[in-house]
């Protein structure tokens, strides 16, 4: 199994009367919260911390892409992809977003990642998110109705940019361009693998087993409630004929360990209540435009895991720290405890590319260094030896 530590960047000094004061952390959330130092002071803390992750063996190291929030701050993963790639030798670098449907034209990510792959040497990952209503339709201005079909045909024109070796004219509804001829061109042939991040909408699953995509699961909400969205997606790999190979998925999971499960309950409340009642302070009226969830996906009753998260912390300041526990949201304890409960959740979910945040919420840079460190010294040897059996068709060619 491979296992891959993400950054989502968050700012780590929202008031404690946020949610009381501001509707959101998304789309409006108030300039005057902002300081630039803590910003810049974060960057090199959060840049560090991934080279960290490397040395504590981790295979991966994950950024994306999110604008006008407090929850991410990353509007461009590719500047800090391109950071982490000069900085690191070893791991994947695994950019899930760009959020391709917001480029105009989609050729611009076409040659970042190409670039990027170029700068690891071969080592990207290359994500393709839909991207959450907030980042598109409001952040953005993108019509939630025409969305999914943009970002389609915008994944049509980057795979044939990357893999035609001759100038070609493509004449898309959203994009036209009488020459196609990217320069400089991925190091990875054909192409960089890629992976579609998403939340569990039927159109994601489609596409992943249509394509042979990695269907990366990123859920607020743990193991429990992912098991819905990974359920469905191995449906749709049955159904379409392809085989149940676990690399064909990734999973995220929010993760604390520390010498004793008692140490672990009380280093990691503060940052994960942080994360669900600050971060996750979403304006319901921002995560559902109407157009962006599909009929299909719809008619399967499918829950939005930015729905959740608005609604729950609307309506109770988000979940206490025993309910994210009990409901899996965040799993913590010894070494030994984390292992037991990421295998469960591995071979449950059967996944082969698990993600974990170790770094969550006003986490600090000791406890998240410290949390790296015990995961790659005591939990990670005895998680690599899942699915021996298969090969990971969906790495890079030259990470580890």
């Amino acid at each position: 199994m491979k296992l891959l530590w993400f950054h989502l960047m968050p700012y780590p000094e929202l008031p404690a009367d946020f949610r009381e004061k501001h509707r959101s952390v998304w789309v409006d959330l108030d300039s005057n919260l902002l300081d630039p130092d803590i910003v810049a002071q974060s960057y090199d803390t959060y840049l560090d911390q991934l080279v960290f992750a490397e040395e504590a063996d981790f295979d991966g190291l994950c950024v994306n892409e999110h604008h006008s929030n407090g929850y991410g701050l990353m509007p461009s993963p590719n500047l800090m992809a391109s950071i982490i790639a000069n900085r690191t030798s070893r791991a994947a670098v695994v950019v899930l977003g760009n959020s391709v449907a917001l480029y105009n034209p989609p050729t611009r990510v076409a040659e970042e990642m190409a670039m990027l792959d170029l700068l690891s040497k071969g080592r990207l990952v290359s994500g393709f998110p839909v991207g959450t209503p907030m980042d598109t339709a409001y952040a953005y201005g993108a019509n939630p109705g025409t969305l999914r079909a943009k970002y389609r045909e915008a994944i049509d024109l980057i795979m044939e940019a990357w893999t035609n070796p001759e100038p070609f004219a493509f004449n898309g509804q959203f994009t036209q361009q009488r020459w196609v001829n990217i320069w400089p061109r991925p190091m990875q042939q054909p192409h960089p693998p890629v992976w579609i991040p998403g939340g569990g909408s039927v159109e994601t699953w489609d596409i992943c087993a249509e394509r042979d995509f990695v269907y990366a699961a990123l859920s607020y909400y743990g193991h429990l409630v992912g098991k819905e969205s990974m359920d469905g997606f191995w449906r749709t790999v049955e159904e379409a004929g392809k085989d149940d190979n676990p690399y064909r998925a990734g999973f995220l999971q929010f993760v604390g360990v520390a010498d004793t499960d008692a140490e672990a309950y009380r280093l990691y409340k503060e940052p994960a209540e942080y994360f669900f009642a600050r971060s996750l302070h979403f304006y319901p009226g921002f995560v559902d435009p109407p157009g962006y969830s599909t009929e299909a996906s719809v008619r399967a009753k499918l829950a939005s895991s930015v729905r959740a998260a608005a609604m729950t912390t609307q309506a109770t300041g988000g979940p206490s720290w025993d309910e994210m526990l009990e409901r899996g949201y965040v799993i913590i304890g010894s070494p030994d405890t984390v292992r037991e409960k990421l295998e469960h959740i591995a071979k449950t979910l059967h996944v082969g590319h698990l993600m974990t945040l170790l770094q969550f919420g006003n986490m600090d840079d000791e406890l998240a260094r410290r949390n790296t460190e015990l995961f790659g010294q005591k939990v990670l040897p005895g998680l690599k030896g899942l699915w021996s059996d298969y090969e990971d068709h969906w790495w890079p060619s030259n990470a580890r």
